[in-house]
């Protein structure tokens, strides 16, 4: 069998060169990695051999030579693949036939010109057809590998590596992760570029470590995603960009994370800008360069321009992560990047730590154990003096515990307080394999009291920013809703400086932040902020962003307003999701580059609507029911909240009391502007529905129905 990464006992540091920089390799500081990847081979569209251009044949098959020159001891890999190559890739993996020469001539070329390993980089992998397809052309890979080891015994068996998306999780489907876990010795997982000019207009960490906002689009969260799936943690390379995206802002005065951007920065491709320009262009215009720890990424601002990137900081606090995790290692895209002082491969070689630098001389353990045992004498003695400090401070906290908990009393004396202890054990400690759910508060785990109640605990992160007073409003203003269809809260926990809540289970499906119970039947577990006003208030301003991505209103995400037309923006993309059966942060359209509300938009617009329609909600014979809840829930997900209806008025569109309709503008975070979205709303005609039957859409599943049916009385 093939070597397993297991048996590697420092960090892996992985640098790829690709061609199209045009980059020397003679230039490449070898001294900084452990591995080089040669990028990229190409596949042929009619043979599906592995072939070189006449530009690379010269620089590929010299490469493993020359980069040993300044490091004899690093190891090389030839890449196959990249964006350019993904078609003729799909071609090969579809049938044995194809993957066979594909195979033969990969491992012919690696011993050709001598490298150690082959990497397959395919990114844009999207059905489970090509995922079967990639785990079949792995193991008929690992088998050649060894067949080739056999007949050339003096060499040894070649690594097989392969680059991946950042989530194991595809829109149909998952990654193979069993046949990746059998038979490649690693993945370079791509953790970068979640934010770009070309996706979204504005500004945002683009390969942000942890998301305090959206508690799924990270690194933390893919890597942990992956390890969940069965990938053995040393497996996993981390993904390192030298390069940054950047953006124009609309007003360069609002210039932080989350402001409002029209296009991609200038002189850059199409927004991405290497770390070698973004250094030219910060000592250019002598920009200032700030660092955000929640995200883990560095930005900088000079004019108009914003741009995101890892520099110095967030290079070693991402090489750290790897550590702490016990990932195989990380790798760079791409080096070629780097500035001319190698900076930032600098940053991160120096900053991992090897077995090498250990201490193994025995005299220094020798006198590192007598001074242990002096030490230790001198704490027997003072055990007593610290064991009756400990039990008095034990009893203080106890009691504060107590008196913390009685604000809770007078406005919620049904609720239960539970012990630490108590919660520890029912989760099983706070098991990976416990936790159900990840929000902005933090991470919700399953858990089994002693009397058999499931239960499920939502336990504030310690990156999170709420205070102990905001704990309170919420244990407060959660146990006063008390209703059917509200997931029921029980109690909570504040020993030890935690903030818990304990809510009842609910064993089945969720949509977000709607979830059933054992009987299918709808529950909220999540409310929108508007409902927290006081009486008088129209609207209020935060500087905190907080709730479930894809339902949050730009008034919210760019200048933290919310008010009572931001839940009409949520329930408008709830109504769109229900009906279409999709995600909100999938990509659709021909050319899958349109997110859910664009692409319902668009289809409206084209009176192409019923096709926006899940096939599930066969409903042949009322087809204008379908387009009304389609064309309501595009009126509330309106760019400006002031052309977005009240919740009175949808309720009485959804009924059909013979309220008309008007024509919606382009959705909120649209990339593309009408020109017809600049004049007034103009009312549509009415359509004959009897009431009531708008719920009935979504009556071929039962849970639907009643969840839009309740958020309309």
């Amino acid at each position: 069998m093939f070597q397993s990464s297991e048996e590697a006992s420092d960090l892996f540091k992985i640098g790829y060169w690709y061609s199209g920089s045009d980059f020397p390799v003679s230039d490449i500081n070898s001294a900084f990695y452990t591995h080089l990847v040669c990028a990229f081979a190409e596949v042929n569209t009619s043979t599906f051999e592995i072939s070189l251009s006449p530009t690379n044949h010269q620089r590929f098959s010299t490469f493993t030579n020359t980069v040993k020159l300044n490091n004899p001891s690093v190891t090389t890999l030839l890449s196959t693949g990249g964006d350019q190559n993904s078609d003729a890739i799909q071609s090969m993996l579809s049938k044995a036939s194809s993957r066979k020469p594909f195979i033969q001539s990969s491992i012919t070329m690696a011993r050709l010109y001598g490298f150690q390993g082959l990497d397959l980089s395919w990114s844009t992998i999207k059905t489970s057809s090509d995922a079967d397809n990639l785990g079949q052309l792995f193991q008929e890979w690992r088998v050649a590998a060894e067949s080739d080891a056999l007949a050339n015994s003096s060499l040894p068996q070649l690594i097989l590596t392969a680059a991946v998306q950042a989530s194991p999780d595809l829109n149909n489907g998952s990654y193979p992760v069993d046949s990746i876990r059998s038979n490649l010795n690693w993945v370079h997982v791509n953790t970068y570029s979640y934010h770009t000019p070309r996706t979204q207009n504005f500004t945002a960490a683009p390969s942000a470590l942890y998301d305090p906002n959206v508690s799924y689009i990270n690194t933390n969260y893919y890597i942990r995603a992956w390890i969940e799936k069965g990938l053995d943690a040393n497996k996993l390379i981390l993904g390192l960009p030298f390069f940054g995206s950047a953006w124009k802002l609309q007003n360069p005065d609002s210039n932080t994370i989350g402001a409002v951007a029209t296009a991609p920065a200038d002189d850059t491709d199409q927004g991405s800008i290497s770390y070698k320009d973004i250094k030219n262009q910060i000592q250019q215009h002598g920009a200032a360069v700030e660092y955000n720890d929640s995200y883990v990424t560095n930005y900088c601002t000079f004019g108009s321009t914003w741009i995101g990137y890892d520099d110095i900081e967030a290079v070693q606090r991402k090489v750290s992560y790897a550590q702490e995790m016990r990932l195989l290692g990380y790798y760079v895209w791409q080096i070629s990047h780097d500035d001319d002082n190698w900076t930032l491969s600098r940053a991160a070689d120096q900053f991992t730590f090897s077995a090498e630098h250990v201490d193994d001389d025995k005299e220094e353990r020798w006198k590192l154990l007598v001074i242990i045992l002096s030490v230790t004498a001198t704490v027997i003695l003072m055990l007593g003096t610290l064991l009756n400090a400990a039990k008095h401070s034990w009893t203080k906290i106890m009691n504060n515990n107590k008196e913390a908990g009685e604000p809770f009393r007078g406005n919620a004396p049904d609720l239960h307080v539970y012990r630490f202890s108590d919660i520890k054990a029912a989760t099983d400690e706070f098991a990976l394999e416990n936790k159900i759910g990840q929000g902005g508060y933090g991470p919700v785990y399953k858990g089994i009291l002693p009397d058999g109640q499931e239960i499920a605990v939502k336990k504030l992160s310690k990156a999170s920013t709420q205070g102990f007073e905001e704990f309170k409003n919420e244990v407060t203003l959660t146990a006063r809703l008390q209703h059917v269809n509200l997931v029921r809260l029980l109690g909570f926990c504040i020993e030890r400086g935690e903030q818990m809540l304990v809510y009842e289970y609910m064993p089945n499906i969720s949509l977000d932040f709607y979830l059933f119970d054992a009987e299918m039947k709808p529950k909220i577990s999540d409310f929108g902020m508007a409902r927290i006003f006081t009486k008088n208030e129209q609207e209020a301003n935060t500087s905190k962003i907080v709730g479930t991505y894809g339902y949050v209103p730009p008034e919210y995400v760019r200048q933290g307003v919310y008010s009572t037309k931001s839940d009409v923006y949520s329930f408008g993309v709830l109504l769109l999701q229900i009906i279409s059966g999709k995600k909100t942060h999938g990509f659709y359209g021909e050319n899958e580059d349109l997110k859910l509300l664009e692409y319902a938009y668009e289809l409206w617009k084209e009176g192409k609507g019923m096709e926006f329609m899940d096939d599930l909600l066969d409903d042949t014979y009322s087809e204008c029911k379908l387009m009304r809840c389609m064309q309501v829930g595009l009126l509330c997900v309106q760019e400006h909240a002031s052309d977005r209806p009240s919740m009175v008025e949808v309720c009485s569109m959804l009924r059909n009391e013979n309220k008309s309709q008007s024509i919606p503008k382009r959705p909120a975070f649209s990339q593309v502007e009408d020109k017809e979205d600049e004049n007034e709303c103009q009312p549509l005609k009415k359509f004959s529905v009897d009431d009531g039957t708008i719920t009935e859409v979504i009556l071929n599943r039962r849970v639907h129905s009643e969840l839009v049916h309740d958020n309309c009385v």
